[in-house]
């Protein structure tokens, strides 16, 4: 088992908590909020709110989703990267929408499912300190390497070789949302199949099932047919139970 993240002295490290997926929220607070030295002071469901809340408790760092109905994260992120640093905590890994979040602003960008718990906490206090984190796939995916730097005082200029690199070409293959159910290692699965662990990542992610059938080139009749065999190996009746137990899993352990 992993060592537990070390808490830092000083004040509690404040943040905002910005998910339009509620089991997701739900499961950042709890998780955040186990450890003394962070408070989860507001949460918001879009860009907007998102914004709104940071000016009224002005948070240490913003955890940031991309897709959110209304206003969407990348449409906030230039604001609201005024008021406080923000870290992207996403499952978008498309390299442009990575690209734009980097030069709209943000100061980190982790994908859910490729990083622990203990990694998490660690990234957000780092984040006090001027230290981002980047998911190695999304690096990966942008052809480029990223080595932070500690010396300045700015939570955006650690980026600056880094953005400055991301807009030159690419892979040509941009990494899908139904694909990085492959990239995950090390973490239970249930006993869900490859296709399942793929459409349970895309049920986690907020898809209709319209939405994964098209992501998947499969039927709707073929992606009830799989819900229904995750739900029994989940053992649950709903989406947001089973949302609720496949995050618990690739959170490292959230509270079910």
């Amino acid at each position: 088992m992993p060592d537990q993240p070390q808490a830092r002295p000083g004040p509690p490290l404040r943040v905002l908590v910005a998910d339009d997926n509620p089991v997701v929220r739900a499961g950042l607070t709890a998780l955040l909020g186990a450890h003394p030295d962070i408070t989860v002071v507001a949460q918001a469901t879009n860009g907007e709110e998102a914004v709104r809340e940071a000016r009224q408790h002005r948070p240490d760092v913003t955890l940031l989703d991309v897709r959110m109905p209304g206003t969407d994260g990348l449409t906030a992120l230039p604001e609201l990267a005024t008021l406080c640093p923000v870290m992207m905590l996403t499952y978008s890994t498309e390299p442009e929408v990575v690209t734009e979040a980097l030069r709209r602003g943000a100061s980190g960008y982790l994908v859910h499912g490729e990083f622990t718990a203990p990694e998490l906490i660690t990234a957000v206090r780092n984040m006090r300190e001027g230290r981002p984190t980047i998911s190695a796939t999304v690096s990966t995916s942008l052809g480029v390497s990223y080595e932070p730097s500690h010396e300045s005082h700015d939570h955006t200029s650690h980026l600056q070789p880094f953005m400055a690199q991301s807009s030159k070409p690419g892979p040509t293959r941009a990494s899908t949302p139904h694909r990085r159910a492959f990239d995950r290692v090390n973490r239970p699965s249930f006993g869900l199949s490859s296709r399942e662990v793929e459409v349970m990542d895309l049920i986690a992610s907020g898809m209709n099932n319209r939405q994964i059938a098209a992501a998947c080139f499969i039927s709707e009749k073929t992606v009830k047919n799989h819900i229904n065999r995750i739900f029994a190996k989940l053992h649950s009746s709903t989406r947001s139970e089973a949302i609720a137990h496949w995050l618990g899993t690739t959170l490292g352990g959230w509270p079910r």
